[in-house]
């Protein structure tokens, strides 16, 4: 998406974002998306839309709306994805789903975040419901981002990424491009680069920018099954390299030598 600043050059405190949305027959959810990313206080400097065989007018949407329009013919929310971090220009490389209404400071907040944590590679942060019963929104969001929490940080030895709200360094993109399960369709791809990232990289959870979100996981039980296989799949799919023993030792091991080497007390043989 253009914004009005776009023909003077960034200066070199100003970080160029680029936010990413894989998006398959999302049209009818896609075209509010948008407006709330150009209802930002500070606007991306790209927006991409990750097309994934939509058969509806979720390109045409898009286009409308300004955003920029690649296609992704893998099938799969891991290949589009990966697919659009690729293509983004931006030095920080948000995420979230077509159904989801960004706060109007989701990116500021962010931005200003990695701007005064530089030891912060990934962010991530909450969720609630914006449709559904208005009684069970808040109690089933809460339930929800508690059970994927408490069922993936053994796994991970850390807290995990929330594909809905995230944004990440364009250089931790590049160091796990080559590595991350892209040809999966059947893995979730937030877990996924959970597994690569948060080895070496630290993972903030910045609580204070909800992401809205559609209530869709729920609407059938066949869904929510297809999601909780794809979560499993996706844990064991790392295993036996990512065993939670094995790779727990690593990163205590890999902290460790981080913490040492801060402290000048590590030397070369």
């Amino acid at each position: 998406m253009h914004t009005e600043n776009q023909s003077m050059p960034p200066s070199p405190q100003r970080a160029v974002v680029s936010v990413v949305i894989p998006v398959k027959n999302d049209s009818a959810v896609l075209g509010r998306c948008l407006r709330a990313l150009g209802a930002q206080t500070r606007p991306a400097d790209e927006i991409i839309v990750v097309d994934n065989g939509s058969s509806d007018d979720s390109v045409r949407t898009a286009e409308v709306a300004g955003a920029t329009v690649i296609y992704c013919p893998e099938p799969g929310i891991p290949a589009a994805s990966s697919r659009g971090y690729d293509f983004a220009t931006g030095d920080l490389i948000f995420r979230l789903d077509a159904d989801c209404v960004p706060p109007e400071s989701w990116i500021a907040s962010s931005v200003n975040y990695f701007a005064h944590h530089t030891d912060v590679s990934v962010l991530t942060g909450p969720a609630r419901f914006i449709d559904g019963p208005a009684a069970i929104r808040v109690p089933l969001s809460a339930i929800y981002l508690s059970i994927y929490t408490l069922m993936t940080a053994p796994a991970l030895g850390h807290r995990p990424l929330f594909g809905s709200n995230f944004a990440m360094r364009r250089e931790v993109w590049q160091s796990v491009r080559t590595s991350v399960h892209r040809d999966d369709p059947e893995l979730h791809d937030d877990l996924d680069l959970s597994f690569h990232i948060g080895e070496r990289h630290h993972v903030q959870y910045l609580k204070s920018e909800a992401m809205g979100m559609s209530m869709r996981p729920f609407r059938s039980m066949s869904s929510f099954r297809r999601r909780t296989y794809r979560g499993f799949r996706t844990v064991t799919v790392h295993w036996p390299r990512d065993f939670p023993p094995h790779r727990w030792f690593r990163m205590v091991t890999l902290q460790c030598r981080s913490r040492l080497a801060s402290l000048g007390l590590t030397h070369e043989h």
